[in-house]
C-alpha cells in the first residue's frame, strides 16, 4: 500500500514539475478584433470599430427599480433622475445618492414617457389609457385620483389608443405622440385649464418619437413606412425623410441642423407579433405595439437589426450607422459623438460622424432605453431589468477591461503574453488568473500582475485562463495574445460502423455505372434533445453495393487539433489477438474485399494516432471496437433433392445447409416459368439447416410455343437463400 501511494505522489509531482508530454507546437489565443473584444466586459474602457482598447466614460449603477421595464427616463437641474416603469406601472424620483421615491402609480400596465417640464413640474404618460399626468416635483405616493389629468384622448376627436413620446417646446407646451391614430397633440401648460388641440395628424401608424431643432420645428418618426417629419410652428409637416426600415425609434437633433433617425424593421411586415400584457387591472389585453417596444418586452432581436441614418440640413440623408443585431432604442447627441442605446445586449455606442463607433458601456440588462442628462453625468435606463446607470461625462480617469474566459480545451503552459499599443502615450497595467473550470468565480487563482512581452505568465498550469488590462490616461491597446501548450491528450475515436456488401470506390462515374448505397452512422441524441446538425465527417458516405467487399468507416475527434492517422485490425469469436488489415491511414474509411476473411463472425478495431503532429516516440493512441457484424460469402448447400410427377404436381424434397448464416427462404421455377416463394416445413426460417417440402404445378404450355419433343419431361429448378442474400441453384427433371 505504501509502495502505491509513492507512485501516485510521484505520478503528480510528475504533472506539476513539466513531466507531461505537450501537443504538437505552441498555440496563440489572441484578441484584437472589435467583435473579439466585444465579448469581454468594459469599466471605463471604450472598444473602438477598429479593435482598440482605450479610455471612455465610467458607468455606475446608481438604482435598481423593483420593475422590470423602465421605459423612459428625464432628469431636472438638481441631478435627480425621474423613471416610468411597467410592472409596475410607477414613477419614481431617483436622487443623486441613488435614493428612489415612488411618486406616482396607476392600474394602466406602464408609464411610457417622462418628462419634466420648464416649469419644473413632471409629466408622465400611460400605457394603454393614453393617459398625461402632471406631478408636482415632490409628490409621492400619488394614484390616479390624485394626478392632475392634462392629457385625455377620451375627450378628443380622433381618441388614440397610445402615447408613445413627450416634448416640451421654448415655450414651454407639451406635445404629446400617439398612436392609433398617429397624431401630434399639444397643451399649453402654461396656462390654467388649457385644453389639447390637435397640431399634426399622419396617415402612419403611430407617431413614435419627438424632438425639436433650433429653429422651433417638432422632428417627429413614425412607425408604419418608417417616416421622418419636420412640422413647423403652424403643424404643418413635411416628410423630409423616407426610412428603408418601418419604424423610426428615436430621433436627435444636433447643433448644426443634422437630424439622426434609428429605424428597425422591414417595411410591409410586421416586426412582432401582438404583444400580451397582463397589468394589475383584472383583465388581460392585446396590444399591437411597434416593433421595437415589442422586441423590448420579450427580449427577441428584430431581423436586420438596427440603422441609423444622418439627414444634413440641406436634406440629404446618408447611413450612417448599421448594425445587425442590436435595436436602437434611444439617440443623444454628445459633443464627443451620437450615443446610440441599444438591446438586446445592454450597450450604449458612441458613433462618430465618418461612421467609426465604439462600444463605451456593457450594462447589466438586456436593453438600454433612455438617456437623460445632468450635471452629474448621463442617466442611461434599462430594461430586462429596470435599472437606472449613471454615466460619467469624462473619460474615467483609470479604465478596467476584463476579457473573456479563454478555454484551451485541455491542461496547458502558459506562455508569454504578447500586447500591441497604439499611439497612445498612456500606460497600462496586464493580470492574468487560471482555472480548470470555466467560472472563474469558483476556485480560479488569484489575479497575477504579468510583464508584457517579457517572458511567461507566471501562473500554474490550467485549462482556462482569463486576462485583464487597466488603463492609465493615454494609454491605448490594439492587441493581446498569450501563448499557450496544450498538453497533448490521446485521441478518440467515436464510432465504428461496418458494413458488409458495400464498396468506396473514389470517382463519380463508379456511382453513375452501379447501385449504391449509403453507410450512415446511427444517431446517438440523448433523450429530449433534437440535433439539427450532424458531426464533421459523419455526412452520408456513399458506396457500390458489392457482395465480396466490406467497408469500414469511423469518426475520431483529437482535442488538441492534432493531425491523425488510424490503423484496423480484425478479430474473429472466440479468439485473442487482432490481425493487422491496413495501417497508417488518413482518410476515415476502407474498403477491403471480403474474401481476405473466411465466413464467421469478427469485430473490427480502429486505432487512431496522433504520431503525424509528434516526434517519433511520443504519439498517444485511442481505439474503438465495433460490434460484431458477419462474414458469409458462401452459399448454401442442397442434398437429398427428390422430385417426382404426382397427380399433375411436381413433388419435390430437400435439405438446404449453409454453415455460416441460416437459411431465409426458398424459390423454385417450373419449365423457366416465373419464380414463385417457398418456405421451409413449418413455415418458419431460423435454422442453418432446414427441410424444404412442396408440390408445384405445372405450368400451361404457352399459346403458340413450338411443340415439345417430349411432352412428359418438366425441369424443376430451385434457388435457396441464406440470410445474407447467397443463393445456391440445383435443378431436377421429371417425367
Amino acid at each position: 500500500m505504501m509502495r502505491r501511494s509513492f507512485s501516485l505522489l510521484a505520478a503528480c509531482l510528475a504533472i506539476f514539475s513539466g513531466g507531461l508530454a505537450y501537443s504538437q507546437g505552441t498555440k496563440l489565443w489572441t484578441q484584437s478584433k472589435f467583435e473579439e473584444l466585444e465579448q469581454g466586459t468594459p469599466n471605463g474602457v471604450a472598444i473602438t470599430s477598429d479593435g482598440q482598447l482605450m479610455a471612455g466614460p465610467s458607468s455606475t449603477l446608481l438604482a435598481k427599480t423593483p420593475s422590470t421595464y423602465v421605459w423612459s427616463i428625464a432628469a431636472d437641474k438638481a441631478g435627480n433622475a425621474y423613471v416610468g416603469t411597467g410592472s409596475p406601472a410607477t414613477v419614481l424620483r431617483i436622487s443623486p445618492d441613488g435614493k428612489m421615491t415612488k411618486m406616482f402609480s396607476s392600474k394602466d400596465l406602464s408609464v411610457q414617457a417622462v418628462r419634466v417640464g420648464p416649469d419644473g413640474d413632471i409629466y408622465a404618460a400611460t400605457l394603454p389609457s393614453g393617459k398625461v399626468y402632471r406631478l408636482e416635483p415632490d409628490a409621492k405616493d400619488l394614484t390616479e385620483a390624485d394626478a392632475k389629468v392634462v392629457f385625455d384622448p377620451a375627450t378628443t376627436a380622433e381618441k388614440p389608443k397610445y402615447v408613445w413620446d413627450l416634448a416640451f417646446d421654448a415655450q414651454g407646451r407639451l406635445y404629446i405622440a400617439t398612436g392609433g391614430p398617429a397624431a401630434v397633440y399639444r397643451v399649453d401648460t402654461t396656462s390654467t385649464g388649457a385644453k389639447p388641440e390637435l397640431f399634426f395628424k399622419s396617415d402612419e401608424q403611430h407617431i413614435r418619437c419627438l424632438a425639436f431643432d433650433a429653429q422651433g420645428n417638432l422632428i417627429a418618426g413614425s412607425d408604419g413606412t418608417g417616416l421622418v417629419y419636420r412640422i413647423d410652428k403652424a403643424g404643418k409637416g413635411y416628410v423630409i425623410y423616407d426610412s428603408s426600415k418601418q419604424e423610426i425609434t428615436a430621433v436627435a437633433v444636433g447643433p448644426n441642423g443634422v437630424i439622426y433617425a434609428a429605424g428597425v424593421g422591414t417595411k410591409g411586415r410586421q416586426t412582432l407579433p401582438p404583444l400580451p400584457i397582463t397589468g394589475h387591472a383584472t383583465v388581460t389585453i392585446r396590444i399591437v405595439q411597434p416593433g421595437s417596444v415589442g422586441a423590448l418586452s420579450s427580449n427577441t432581436v428584430i431581423p436586420e437589426g438596427s440603422e441609423i441614418d444622418e439627414i444634413a440640413p440641406n436634406g440629404a440623408p446618408r447611413t450612417l450607422w448599421v448594425d445587425h443585431d442590436d435595436i436602437v432604442y434611444a439617440l443623444r447627441w454628445t459633443p464627443k459623438g451620437l450615443l446610440a442605446a441599444t438591446g438586446n445586449r445592454g450597450r450604449v455606442y458612441r458613433i462618430q460622424e465618418d461612421g467609426s463607433y465604439a462600444d463605451i458601456a456593457h450594462l447589466e440588462a438586456s436593453q438600454a432605453t433612455g438617456f437623460a442628462d445632468s450635471s452629474a453625468g448621463l442617466f442611461i435606463s434599462t430594461a430586462n431589468t429596470g435599472k437606472v446607470y449613471r454615466m460619467s461625462h469624462a473619460d474615467a480617469a483609470e479604465g478596467t477591461y476584463l476579457s473573456n474566459v479563454f478555454d484551451a480545451g485541455v491542461f496547458s503552459q502558459w506562455g508569454r503574453a504578447q500586447v500591441e499599443t497604439g499611439l497612445g502615450s498612456g500606460s497600462f497595467d496586464l493580470y492574468a488568473r487560471v482555472g480548470n473550470i470555466d467560472n472563474p468565480e469558483r476556485a480560479w487563482s488569484d489575479w497575477k500582475k504579468v510583464p508584457p512581452d517579457a517572458g511567461s505568465l507566471g501562473v500554474q498550469p490550467a485549462r482556462f485562463v482569463q486576462w485583464k488590462a487597466v488603463l492609465h490616461p493615454g494609454a491605448d491597446i490594439s492587441s493581446v495574445g498569450i501563448y499557450y501548450l496544450p498538453v497533448n491528450v490521446a485521441p478518440v475515436v467515436d464510432e465504428v460502423l461496418v458494413e458488409p456488401g458495400a464498396r468506396v470506390v473514389p470517382g463519380p462515374m463508379a456511382l453513375e455505372q452501379a447501385e449504391h448505397v449509403a453507410i450512415n452512422f446511427p444517431v446517438r441524441t440523448p433523450p429530449g434533445v433534437v440535433s439539427f446538425s450532424l458531426p464533421v465527417g459523419s455526412e452520408p458516405l456513399v458506396g457500390l453495393k458489392d457482395k465480396s467487399a466490406v467497408t469500414v468507416r469511423w469518426l475520431a475527434h483529437d482535442d488538441n487539433g492534432d493531425t491523425l492517422e488510424y490503423s484496423v485490425y480484425y478479430r474473429g469469436a472466440h479468439e485473442h489477438n487482432w490481425m493487422l488489415l491496413k495501417d497508417r491511414i488518413r482518410r476515415t474509411f476502407l474498403s477491403f474485399n471480403a474474401d481476405l476473411l473466411p465466413d464467421g463472425p469478427y469485430r473490427i478495431k480502429v486505432v487512431a494516432s496522433d504520431a503525424p503532429s509528434h516526434n517519433p516516440g511520443q504519439a498517444l493512441t485511442g481505439s474503438r471496437v465495433s460490434d460484431q457484424f458477419l462474414i458469409d460469402t458462401t452459399p448454401p448447400m442442397v442434398s437429398g433433392m427428390t422430385a417426382q410427377l404426382v397427380d399433375g404436381k411436381i413433388h419435390v424434397q430437400l435439405t438446404a445447409t449453409d454453415a455460416t448464416s441460416p437459411i431465409s427462404h426458398a424459390e423454385y421455377s417450373v419449365d423457366a416459368g416465373l419464380w414463385q416463394y417457398i418456405a421451409p416445413v413449418g413455415n418458419i426460417a431460423d435454422s442453418l439447416t432446414e427441410q424444404f417440402d412442396f408440390d408445384a404445378p405445372l405450368r400451361a404450355r404457352p399459346a403458340g410455343s413450338p411443340p415439345p419433343v417430349d411432352a412428359a419431361e418438366h425441369v424443376i429448378t430451385v434457388r435457396v437463400f441464406d440470410r445474407e442474400e447467397n443463393v445456391v441453384t440445383v435443378k431436377a427433371v421429371v417425367h
